[in-house]
């Protein structure tokens, strides 16, 4: 008896806290959630000398933020951390660092997954960000390597995250952004067959709308919006169908006319 009253009380809470969390959802959908302050955080950017890496720095920097800048190129993180400079920052730090190469990180500074989340669990503050890719949802023809890096970095993110919100650590904070091709020159030569639903995306466009994303504190933020409903069709229509839509809607030759940038000596 005792333990159908138990059971009953467990389902009962269960319920209401999951229609909680749905008319939260709804709330927010239709009111956007309010931006946190991050005037005088450190905000660390790996990949800052150029492209996205660049465009969020200075984003940042236009938020009082305190910028760490990470990046293998020098010349192109100084110039960054100049530009940050110019645009009103008093705190920056450019550091030359591969983050392909674990000593390298270790070398720089304590800062990496695996390095700086135990002082934020020490603290319960923070805020990870994951740039995977909308390669890290669904694979891509001609993207076998990248869509698995992207994968992987979208499972590390959510499995830490799990972690966090099984240890209550409710003032860390998890972002994982899946874009689709955006015009930094990685993806040069790629193209879209449906513009209208897949745009290939601006960097100044695509870098504000994930620092909103961050600022809101959103959990999975997807670009184009397109992506979400994708997403939600291959996870119950049948396979043959799914690679039909592919079909349609070209994403199967994106990567036909891609233009592979030649490394710098």
């Amino acid at each position: 008896m005792s333990f159908n009253l138990q059971s009953s009380k467990k389902l009962f809470i269960f319920l209401g806290k999951s229609l909680f969390t749905l008319l939260e959802a709804m709330i927010f959908a239709l009111l956007p959630k309010q931006q946190k302050n991050v005037a005088g955080e450190i905000v660390l950017i790996t990949g800052a000398g150029s492209g996205l890496g660049r465009l969020l720095a200075l984003q940042f920097a236009g938020r009082g933020s305190v910028l760490v800048l990470w990046d293998v190129n020098k010349e192109g993180n100084e110039e960054t951390c100049k530009m940050a400079q110019e645009a009103g920052v008093t705190r920056v730090h450019a550091y030359t660092c591969d983050c392909s190469q674990k000593e390298e990180v270790y070398r720089v500074a304590d800062q990496t997954y695996k390095a700086f989340l135990p002082a934020m669990i020490a603290n319960d503050h923070g805020h990870l960000v994951c740039i995977s890719s909308s390669a890290g949802l669904v694979g891509v023809n001609g993207l076998a390597d990248y869509c698995a890096s992207k994968f992987a970095a979208f499972g590390l993110a959510e499995s830490v995250f799990v972690e966090t919100f099984v240890q209550n650590q409710k003032g860390i904070k998890t972002t994982i952004v899946c874009p689709f091709f955006i015009k930094t020159g990685m993806f040069e030569g790629c193209t879209t067959a449906c513009p209208s639903l897949l745009p290939i995306l601006e960097p100044e466009y695509a870098a504000e709308k994930i620092v909103e994303a961050i600022l809101q504190e959103k959990m999975y933020f997807y670009m184009p919006k397109v992506l979400y409903f994708m997403m939600f069709l291959k996870s119950f229509l049948p396979l043959k169908t799914v690679l039909l839509i592919g079909d349609y809607l070209d994403i199967f030759h994106a990567m036909d006319g891609f233009l592979e940038r030649k490394k710098k000596l």
